[in-house]
């Protein structure tokens, strides 16, 4: 089988590794899906994405002198979904401000149940 570098292919995942997919072409031509080629969000687990014995398409990204041949499924899908967009980190000061409210909501929760734990209350100790 010809392949040609730009082309979509269908074939069949023959074998998955913790870096990739294995993918038979046909005609005897095995080529490798990278596991950041398999989709267009990030791939922890390449087995959540595709299972042995499934068909594909793939496109064909390089073909190198020694036969190996890189393989992308994530490019050959038709109008891919963008991959997500991060949220704007926040600012410092808004997380500063984020951190002293909980901060302040846990230290309220931790008197209320020392002085519930000691059975006194604030008015009984001349709290003002």
């Amino acid at each position: 089988m010809q392949l040609e570098v730009g082309s979509i292919y269908e074939g069949k995942v023959t074998k998955l590794a913790k870096f990739g997919a294995f993918v038979d072409l046909g005609g005897g031509t095995v080529g490798m899906v990278h596991i950041s080629e398999i989709s267009p969000t990030f791939v922890k687990e390449i087995g959540d994405h595709l299972t042995e014995g499934q068909q594909i398409k793939v496109k064909v990204l390089t073909i190198g002198e020694d036969g190996k041949i890189g393989l992308s499924v994530r490019k050959a899908m038709e109008n891919a979904p963008p991959a997500p967009k991060r949220p704007e980190p926040a600012s410092f000061e808004d997380m500063l401000s984020k951190f002293k409210m909980t901060s302040d909501e846990r230290i309220s929760d931790l008197k209320r149940s020392v002085e519930t734990k000691r059975g006194s209350s604030p008015s009984k100790r001349g709290a003002k």
